[in-house]
């Protein structure tokens, strides 16, 4: 019988085969609860509100761009089934060009 994968090992394969999508939800997911929480502060006005909500979006953003960068790098590291498409192909280093 063949193992099951691991769920952190499917949730990784997922990222890596869904990376803006990963990016995307994540985003979203940020900019809603920080929407949240900053209409839940009755002190503030709006514009701060909308202004901390965007703030807060843009760290989720390049937070989950880090993450799925050392994702990429991760699989294309230490997986050697690892898939390069063929826009990536043209500006990887060639040994054998040098």
């Amino acid at each position: 019988m063949a193992q099951e994968p691991s769920k952190i090992a499917s949730f990784r394969k997922w990222v890596v085969d869904h990376k803006l999508r990963a990016v995307g939800c994540l985003w979203l997911t940020g900019i809603g609860s920080s929407i949240a929480y900053n209409w839940s502060r009755p002190n503030m006005k709006t514009s701060v509100k909308i202004i901390h909500a965007r703030l807060h979006a843009q760290a989720f953003t390049l937070a989950a761009l880090a993450g799925a960068a050392a994702v990429e790098y991760y699989d294309h590291r230490f997986n050697p089934e690892a898939k390069v498409d063929k826009f990536t192909s043209q500006y990887i280093a060639r040994a054998d060009k040098d």
